[in-house]
């Protein structure tokens, strides 16, 4: 008898968010999960691991076909705590991360907690993808984006990923979506980052804040036009950062 898929659950809006809840939901009757997330938000984490403080993993719960775990660390530290200790027997299927609480759409990959479980998970030859609304409400509604999630996880269940290879899902905050549209991600940057203040003691102290701006907003084949279009952007992106085309150019340097 074949084995039931076995997956590996992160995110970095902590083990008790609804966005997190909503794709065990999603994926349960796929496979076998294991939950292994942190025990509070650590959103913007990116690839951040812990060194200086020790971790700790925390029994949450356990029922036929469901475990979750909580940890003090970042989602990075999640994940690899989970391959080493959690699946010591047998290799997940595929990691899945999220459903984020905010968009990680265009250069957010970059400081995603949410992306960097996904990455670690990638670095470690296993088939990840991360998953992001583009709501920051607690209670946003995940509802609509159910059959597509569940189309795309057994399209990774059956065919795998290229090693080396990942998915940066985002999905627009509508309740009519309009489908899966595969796409490139948008070359954009954070604008007016800092809110300034002036402390009483006359100290500045400064919030981070940022608006998020589109370089080329009228590219249609980006995933933040496909969200802007209403279908749910799946960009696949990779871990190898060599610029092969800047390498091609080089040959031609005079570099001794």
């Amino acid at each position: 008898m074949k084995e039931r898929p076995l997956m590996l659950l992160s995110n970095d809006d902590g083990f008790s968010a609804p966005g997190l809840a909503f794709l065990v939901d999603v994926l349960r009757p796929l496979g076998d999960l294991i939950v292994c997330a942190p025990d509070t938000a650590r959103s913007g984490m990116s690839a951040a691991i812990t060194a200086t403080v020790p971790l700790r993993m925390r029994l949450i719960s356990e029922e036929p076909g469901l475990t979750i775990y909580k940890t003090n660390g970042t989602p990075v530290d999640c994940v690899k705590l989970a391959l080493n200790y959690l699946f010591k027997d047998r290799k997940p299927d595929a990691v899945f991360s999220g459903i984020n609480h905010g968009t990680n759409a265009s250069v957010a990959i970059h400081y995603s907690g949410t992306l960097g479980a996904v990455i670690e998970a990638c670095i470690n030859d296993i088939p990840a993808v991360g998953l992001s609304l583009d709501s920051h409400t607690w209670n946003a509604d995940f509802e609509p984006s159910r059959p597509l999630i569940r189309c795309l996880a057994e399209q990774v269940l059956s065919k795998g990923l290229p090693r080396g290879s990942c998915l940066n899902v985002n999905i627009p905050n509508t309740s009519d979506l309009k489908g899966l549209r595969l796409c490139r991600q948008a070359r954009g940057r954070w604008v007016e980052e800092f809110d300034e203040r002036k402390h009483p003691r006359g100290d500045h102290y400064y919030w981070l804040t940022g608006n998020f701006y589109n370089d080329e907003p009228d590219s249609e084949d980006t995933d933040m036009h496909a969200m802007k279009e209403g279908y749910v952007a799946v960009v696949p992106s990779c871990i190898d950062m060599t610029d092969y085309r800047l390498m091609q150019q080089m040959q031609g340097w005079d570099l001794k």
